[in-house]
């Protein structure tokens, strides 16, 4: 697979080139490059006072710069921001930030020479990929001390990514035969203004999400059969009177995974229980809620991927450069709290479907915490802690951060965004929900295999072979590092899903 920047992107394009897919430069966009490009080096030969391209930058933003200085100044800005800390983004995020930079200098309204963009996808395509620490942005002018680092080594400078850790880029940019460039008029500044960081990470958190939220789906279905439950409040009968999109879609999914299942069949006319819990009954509201958050989320992503987030602009049809405020991270920072805050709901409800199957008073019939001989062996008594752990912590991760703003730069950047530190905090919400749903799955196929001889349905008989295959069965306490790292490896490659929709067909 290629993907070609300048070209309208979408997330699963983002998602593609962060895991290792090759990107193209099309003539088209070095053609708008090229027209920008005219602007601004006639701006310089005519002596404008042009922001960030002969004045200084933020609350300097009157001091005028000699256009003589106009390397020095680009170079200036890129090592001045350059002070993001912390943990460097993991390869995949740093890949999609490094894209979506490349991407929107593309679109041809930043004035940057079609070098500029050569080298960027040259690193991409070597897999010479920029250490970028996480911390430091504000969000507007967009994730400036990110973006920054993410330029340092196509100036000569910073470090890039190796299996291990770090190295100089000089070195990495030497093996690879790649050179780095002497920055011109507005260029240091268009690799730094701009909602690429927090973009890089949430967009590769609603593609997790996306995936996540049908293996939910499943294993609630496996869950909802180890519990003894019924299928009866995914009538669509009943769901269609309440007709949010995502709520509809997850009781379709259900409806499908628990067609035909023999446990089910067991117990359809049993009096054993009025109606089940709300964690089994109410699985497609809590889901389906935040599946539409999650389509809110993707919609803003989506207009954000294909968007000018430079600062000034140029506007090549008309010979302008225009100063703006499309590096404000605001969109972006309230879709990443969005998104954070509703998958919390969804680890929530996985974690009490869990908890159930443990219990015999709740559970139906299965054993205490779900091993034989309960009492010499604990089973999955701690499975549940961890995964009410994750739970707690998502809810401190879910505080939005697009409530808060602090002002910088002498008081001329007086609002700013928190965007980066939303979409960071989405994508560890993301992350826990991920293992909830992990530790969910190991219960309910351990409950499903307690139940035989009855068998579940065909769709979950089939995920829980995927799972056996990589988890045995919980016969007496052992280590359960391994299985849990399996599944979660299970969940966040899909295999889950795919296992059910070998046999439903595809899941929404």
């Amino acid at each position: 697979m290629t993907v070609a920047i300048g070209e309208a992107l979408t997330l699963a394009d983002v998602a593609a080139v962060a895991s290792g897919a090759e990107v193209t430069f099309p003539t088209s966009a070095r053609q708008r490059i090229a027209s920008a490009r005219t602007v601004v080096d006639g701006a310089v030969a005519s002596g404008d006072v042009v922001y960030g391209v002969t004045t200084g930058f933020g609350a300097l933003a009157n001091v005028r710069v000699d256009p003589a200085k106009a390397s020095d100044l680009q170079h200036g800005i890129v090592r001045s921001h350059a002070t993001a800390v912390g943990r460097p983004l993991p390869r995949d995020e740093a890949r999609a930030m490094l894209l979506l930079r490349a991407h929107v200098l593309a679109l041809g309204h930043s004035g940057v020479r079609p070098e500029l963009v050569d080298l960027m996808v040259a690193m991409l395509n070597a897999d010479v990929i920029p250490v970028v620490p996480e911390q430091g942005s504000l969000g507007a002018s967009g994730d400036l001390a990110p973006l920054a680092n993410l330029a340092l080594p196509l100036i000569g400078a910073g470090q890039v990514l190796t299996e291990t850790g770090a190295e100089p880029a000089a070195d990495a940019f030497r093996r690879a035969r790649l050179a780095p460039l002497q920055l011109d008029a507005k260029e240091g500044l268009a690799l730094v203004n701009g909602t690429q960081g927090m973009l890089a990470i949430g967009a590769l958190a609603a593609e997790r999400l996306s995936l996540l939220a049908r293996t939910a789906d499943v294993v609630a279905a496996m869950t909802i059969e180890a519990a003894l439950g019924t299928d009866a409040p995914f009538d669509y009968r009943l769901q269609r009177l309440r007709p949010h999109p995502g709520q509809a879609v997850s009781a379709s999914n259900l409806r499908l995974l628990l067609e035909g299942s023999p446990i089910l069949a067991s117990h359809r006319h049993s009096e054993h229980l009025v109606q089940d819990a709300y964690s089994l009954r109410c699985a497609p509201q809590v889901h389906g809620a935040t599946r539409d958050v999650l389509a809110f989320a993707r919609g803003v992503l989506e207009i954000e991927l294909n968007a000018v987030s430079d600062n000034p602009i140029v506007v090549p049809a008309d010979g302008d450069i225009v100063s703006g405020g499309n590096f404000h991270g605001q969109p972006v920072a309230v879709a990443m709290d969005a998104l954070g805050l509703a998958t919390v709901g969804l680890a929530s409800i996985s974690e009490r479907r869990l908890y159930r199957l443990l219990d015999p008073a709740m559970s139906n019939g299965l054993p205490a915490f779900l091993v034989p001989e309960s009492g010499l062996n604990s089973g999955f008594m701690l499975v549940q802690y961890t995964a009410a752990s994750l739970v707690s912590e998502s809810k401190s991760l879910a505080h939005p951060a697009s409530v808060d703003s602090i002002p910088s730069s002498a008081g001329q950047e007086d609002h700013v965004s928190m965007g980066m530190t939303a979409a960071r905090h989405a994508r560890e919400v993301v992350a826990n929900a991920e293992t909830v749903v992990a530790l969910e799955a190991l219960g309910a196929a351990q409950a499903l295999d307690l139940r035989a001889p009855l068998e579940p349905g065909p769709a979950t008989l089939a995920v829980r072979h995927a799972l056996r295959a990589a988890v045995p069965f919980y016969e007496a306490d052992r280590e359960f590092g391994p299985d849990i790292a399996a599944a979660v490896n299970l969940v966040r490659a899909g295999e889950l899903a795919a296992a059910a929709e070998t046999v439903a067909g595809p899941l929404a």
